[in-house]
């Protein structure tokens, strides 16, 4: 148990302005001797001992009549360990330009307002803790533990903006099953290991404006199952190591808006996720696959230049596209070349493409997309249907280009035309039948169904015979074809 007399100068000041909630600044007025990153050269005058802040913040000093107290002190090093797990703190901690020589542990403690500010700190563990108010870490500095927050519920905001967290071989932030009131404000956050938020709910979103997260080879971010308004992933933001959202519920916007992301292997997996707006303006193409195989979004935002080799879309919905090319052709194109970077061939990725440009009322562009689809598919046929596909293409492109066959039958009738004026035929039946038309002949010949009274009544030998022959044979083929191209615009409708 400790007693007054037993404190030093500087926990006496602390212990004695503990119940009124006074500051307790034990810094020099000179950057450089106050730097927490020298905290080891400090003195007695400067030092307090961890069982001092544990002793006051467990109430061995309580607030007098008409007090709040609470531990506020700046430029300390505290020596020992601060261990209240399991505690009951009813108090306010807030340290500034500290020094802590061993990790904090508030494992599964009941606390109010935590703020560990521009200090240095090996570790904190609040994971199955209950922080009845905010958990600042700004600017504070974990050189060789990690954050914990494992299944924890913070009623206010969790700060990090300008933090640096260094885990190597392990995960620098640990908050699976995060439970938040308000945000997650990261601005500036460096993170050697990654951030492990899968499951967590975060109503005030996740702000990781100019973070950077290192894991090369591994996960620098982990939202699987994650529930967020927002995720803010702009500005600067970095990522080595892959980008997980797979299942997560953003329902306002996810954006990566001049964002670099790298790594190596798959870049971003947003597989079944769900988000509102989703803004993958990066900055370059990253370093690896984006994945976003069933995923549902409602409005996509992105550039021309700012997708890898190859995204997998498989099963991806999306309701509108903005991007950025000058007219609509060449928003088609990029379209096509944005869909042909998925492997292999899958027609969702088309349909899905179609069903947005016909919602826009973009008619024309929907059908050129399902137009390519077709031929996408014919590269997987054997010989035989890839044959047939090419027929199906120049004469109706496969249904969605009908007119084809009006040019086709046109050119051919002007060709029979010229061809059959050029001699005369033998009529089939002396004295019977029509005078002999080359035009009409030529179309009675190129129409299987229905007989305008030519192709009976007059016949040829030689060359000519073999001319009309093969008319017969173009005729059937045509009629063939487009036959199947209507049949495949009625199976559509």
């Amino acid at each position: 148990m400790l007693t007054y007399d037993e404190l030093s100068a500087a926990e006496r000041e602390l212990w004695d302005g503990f119940p009124e909630g006074r500051w307790v600044d034990l810094r020099t007025g000179t950057p450089e001797h106050d730097d927490p990153a020298g905290g080891a050269e400090w003195g007695p005058g400067r030092t307090v001992r961890a069982e001092v802040v544990s002793a006051l913040l467990l109430g061995v000093n309580p607030a007098g009549a008409g007090s709040v107290a609470a531990l506020r002190l700046a430029g300390a090093r505290i020596t020992g360990r601060i261990d209240l797990a399991g505690a009951e703190i009813g108090q306010v901690l807030w340290l500034k330009g500290c020094l802590l020589e061993h990790p904090v542990s508030f494992y599964g403690a009941s606390t109010r307002t935590i703020r560990i500010t521009d200090s240095r700190v090996p570790g904190v563990d609040a994971g199955l803790g209950r922080i009845e108010g905010h958990l600042e870490l700004d600017g504070t500095v974990m050189d060789t533990g990690r954050l914990s927050l494992l299944n924890a519920h913070v009623a206010g905001e969790l700060g990090l903006n300008r933090a640096r967290i260094t885990a190597p071989g392990k995960w620098a932030v640990f908050a699976g099953g995060l439970v938040m009131g308000g945000g997650v404000f990261c601005t500036g956050l460096t993170a050697y290991g990654g951030m492990r938020l899968p499951g967590a709910q975060l109503p005030g979103g996740l702000h990781l404006r100019g973070a950077r997260l290192e894991a090369p080879g591994g996960v620098a971010l982990n939202a699987d199952g994650m529930t967020a308004t927002v995720v803010d992933l702009s500005e600067g933001f970095g990522a080595r190591g892959t980008l997980r959202f797979e299942g997560a519920l953003i329902s306002n916007r996810l954006t990566l808006e001049g964002a670099t992301l790298g790594g190596g292997g798959t870049a971003l997996l947003g597989a079944g996720m769900r988000t509102g707006a989703l803004h993958l303006t990066l900055a370059e193409p990253p370093e690896g696959t984006v994945d976003l195989r069933g995923a549902t979004v409602t409005t996509l935002h992105d550039r021309e230049h700012g997708w890898p080799r190859e995204i997998r879309t498989d099963g991806f919905v999306y309701g509108a596209l903005r991007s950025d090319p000058a007219s609509p052709r060449e928003d088609t194109e990029y379209r096509l070349a944005w869909v042909r970077r998925n492997p292999g061939y899958a027609p969702q990725p088309y349909e899905q493409l179609a069903a947005c440009y016909r919602q826009a009322g973009h008619d024309d562009a929907a059908r050129r997309v399902l137009l390519e689809k077709q031929r996408h598919r014919r590269r997987t046929l054997h010989p035989a249907g890839r044959a047939w596909g090419h027929l199906l293409d120049v004469t109706v492109g496969y249904g969605y280009r009908p007119w084809l066959a009006g040019v086709w039958l046109a050119a051919l009738s002007l060709l029979g035309t010229l061809a059959f004026s050029l001699c005369t035929p033998l009529r089939t039946k002396p004295g019977e039948g029509d005078p002999f038309n080359a035009f009409v002949y030529t179309v009675d010949l190129l129409f299987p169904i229905g007989d305008f009274g030519q192709r009976g009544a007059w016949h040829w030998t030689g060359a000519a015979q073999w001319l009309s022959y093969l008319l017969i044979a173009i005729g059937w083929l045509l009629t063939t074809a487009v036959v199947a191209g209507v049949s495949r615009m009625l199976n559509r409708s």
